[in-house]
């Protein structure tokens, strides 16, 4: 009987990847390799360093830049459609109320009024980005206004025959400037203020993740010198201490220049944008107040409240009240518009304009309470002569109104520039030192471990 071999059972053959991590093992547990090891991951976190803080400077520059160059003038564009859109319905009003002694000026100006609103519209069409909210407005503001000036053309034409139709066609116009065009206008503006927002949200972000990695970076260059001292005796490793000193240059020159940057864009925040809203909120409300002005004289008491009050002029006193505050003397009240604008305000070149502003509405209070009270004991002419006359009419004191304003405007747009750009300007040229000066670090790291190495040929 014969006895059969048995063969041993067959293995599977070990793969690359296994022998190459047998290999790393059985070199790490000798001197020169566990160098090698150590100058590879001490490169590698230098180099990793670098890139995030390129990547996350260069996400924040562009996000201080979008608010400089791209939302806070968007911003300032769909305030000033609206305001555009206002003063045409104000300024039409007016122009009714003048009849046939409608004046060359304030033609010029509605039509002035309605150019801009068609322009800035076109400017944001094309700027509106990814927004669906900004597209949606403006599509409906380029839809609405159209049918808005036909309205007003028709008044006119009635108002020239001396038709009474003609008041009732300047109600509607007034209705569709109320209910569709000034809240999609003010929608629009929202809209960008929210991207304005957004983009400062993301320039201030605090790069965590780059500061982060540069800690890790220095504390395992630091870590390696340590080592290096403990088994040599040698105070320096040139290639590890330039490593380390790149290193901390740029990190230093992370959170120096993200504090610099986020201090100048939080200043532009604070006494730049924050000032524009308030002012641009209360120049809506001097023009709501004065259409609302021009209006009660067109209706003459025709268009009521569910109280049983005039329309127009509770509507006037709403936007007074919101402007200035209660009253119709003194200093503003702190929940109103110009009240606001005076704390945010940071020095006297911008709280000037905005007190010459109250003055006007002050003067303005007046001469509304005399206009009415000719209205009210059936006087019209002389109401209507205190309302749009040329001289010591409301119409003048709006006018003082909207240049406060608009100088406060200009001295606060001033202001945002100078503090946004001082804060972008301190991120300029961050995101490509670094990393030359992490390229330069990696290489400092080999370099010293390969000087060590060498001690070992």
């Amino acid at each position: 009987m014969s006895i059969s071999s048995v063969s041993p059972p067959a293995t599977g053959r070990r793969t690359a990847w296994a022998e190459g991590l047998d290999e790393l093992r059985a070199a790490a547990r000798t001197e020169p390799g566990r160098l090698r090891v150590i100058g590879a991951v001490l490169a590698l976190l230098v180099v990793v360093f670098g890139t995030v803080t390129a990547w996350q400077v260069t996400n924040r520059a562009t996000a201080a830049d979008d608010v400089v160059e791209h939302s806070q003038p968007l911003t300032a564009d769909a305030a000033s459609i609206y305001r555009s859109l206002a003063d045409a319905d104000t300024t039409a009003a007016a122009g009714f109320l003048a009849g046939r002694k409608e004046s060359g000026t304030i033609r010029d100006r509605y039509a002035a009024d309605l150019s801009t609103a068609s322009a800035l519209l076109v400017k944001a069409a094309a700027n509106s980005g990814g927004s669906p909210a900004a597209r949606a407005q403006i599509a409906r503001l380029n839809s609405g206004l159209p049918r808005y000036t036909g309205l007003v053309e028709t008044a006119r034409a009635n108002n020239r025959q001396g038709l009474p139709l003609g008041g009732a066609y300047l109600r509607y116009a007034n209705e569709q400037m109320r209910t569709e065009l000034l809240p999609a206008a003010r929608a629009l503006y929202d809209a960008e203020t929210d991207r304005l927002t957004a983009d400062y949200r993301a320039a201030g972000a605090r790069p965590w993740l780059a500061t982060g990695a540069g800690v890790v970076a220095i504390g395992a260059l630091g870590w390696a010198q340590r080592r290096h001292y403990r088994r040599t005796n040698r105070v320096f490793n040139r290639g590890l201490v330039a490593a380390t000193a790149a290193s901390a240059v740029v990190l230093v020159w992370l959170v120096a220049g993200h504090t610099v940057a986020r201090t100048g864009l939080t200043g532009s925040y604070e006494h730049g944008a924050r000032s524009l809203r308030v002012l641009n909120e209360a120049r809506i409300d001097a023009l709501r107040a004065r259409g609302d002005e021009n209006l009660t004289l067109v209706a003459r008491g025709a268009v009521l409240t569910g109280s049983g009050q005039d329309f127009y002029e509770a509507g006037f006193r709403s936007g007074m009240a919101d402007l200035a505050g209660g009253g119709g003397h003194g200093d503003a009240g702190p929940g109103s518009r110009l009240g606001a604008a005076l704390a945010l305000a940071d020095d006297e070149a911008g709280r000037r304009p905005v007190r010459e502003a109250l003055t006007g509405v002050r003067q303005w209070q007046e001469r509304h309470g005399a206009a009415r009270a000719a209205d009210d004991k059936g006087d019209y002419e002389r109401a209507l002569a205190k309302v749009i006359g040329p001289e010591g009419s409301t119409g003048e004191s709006f006018d003082r109104v909207a240049a406060g304003l608009q100088r406060a405007l200009v001295h606060e747009q001033a202001e945002f520039r100078s503090a946004a750009d001082a804060g972008r300007a301190a991120l300029s040229g961050l995101a490509v030192g670094a990393a030359v000066l992490a390229a330069a670090g990696a290489v400092g790291a080999v370099l010293g471990i390969g000087r060590r190495l060498a001690e070992y040929r």
